[in-house]
């Protein structure tokens, strides 16, 4: 299995920050930190835009919560290629927040321009890796759309989009 990629939610709900969520969903997300560290890798960008987020929702001390403890792990190694795989990706000339690698089609238009660095990191890794997604129901809205164009999404909660399966 390839190295995931994990959304910032992940940490986030791990951290108990998404009031939203039940303790089976923050349960989930934990295991699911743990697992990704006990595998000793994950993919993110080469220019640091996803630690960058990290960091709003998270720690580097590592503490005082799991998400914390996962940021530390990442910030520990993120210059450790064997841990951290970075992945080369290009923003577009007019959004840098848009990415060359994200799909240009119609169906991914108002997908949230704040996530595409994920999707950008799926698709320019090559390797069809699953994004880790907790509470973010944009996901959810989207998946069928992702899926099309070579991106997995792991809902790690996904009694969590039972008001965007309604939508979707």
């Amino acid at each position: 299995m390839p190295p995931p990629i994990v959304e910032t939610n992940v940490l986030a709900t791990a951290n108990e920050y998404a009031t939203h969520a039940n303790p089976k969903c923050v349960l989930a997300c934990i295991e699911a930190l743990q697992c990704v560290r006990q595998g000793q890798k994950i993919l993110l960008d080469d220019a640091m835009r996803i630690l960058t987020e990290y960091r709003r929702y998270a720690s580097p001390k590592g503490q005082p919560g799991p998400g914390d403890l996962f940021m530390k792990w990442v910030w520990d190694n993120r210059a450790n290629h064997n841990v951290c795989l970075p992945i080369t990706i290009t923003p577009t000339v007019n959004d840098p927040e848009d990415f060359e690698e994200f799909p240009k089609v119609s169906e991914l238009a108002t997908f949230d321009r704040n996530d595409r660095k994920w999707v950008a990191v799926a698709i320019a890794s090559g390797m069809n890796p699953p994004i880790l997604n907790a509470v973010d129901t944009d996901w959810w809205k989207h998946r069928k759309a992702l899926e099309r164009n070579a991106v997995h999404v792991e809902f790690l909660c996904p009694d969590m989009m039972a008001c965007a399966n309604m939508m979707a």
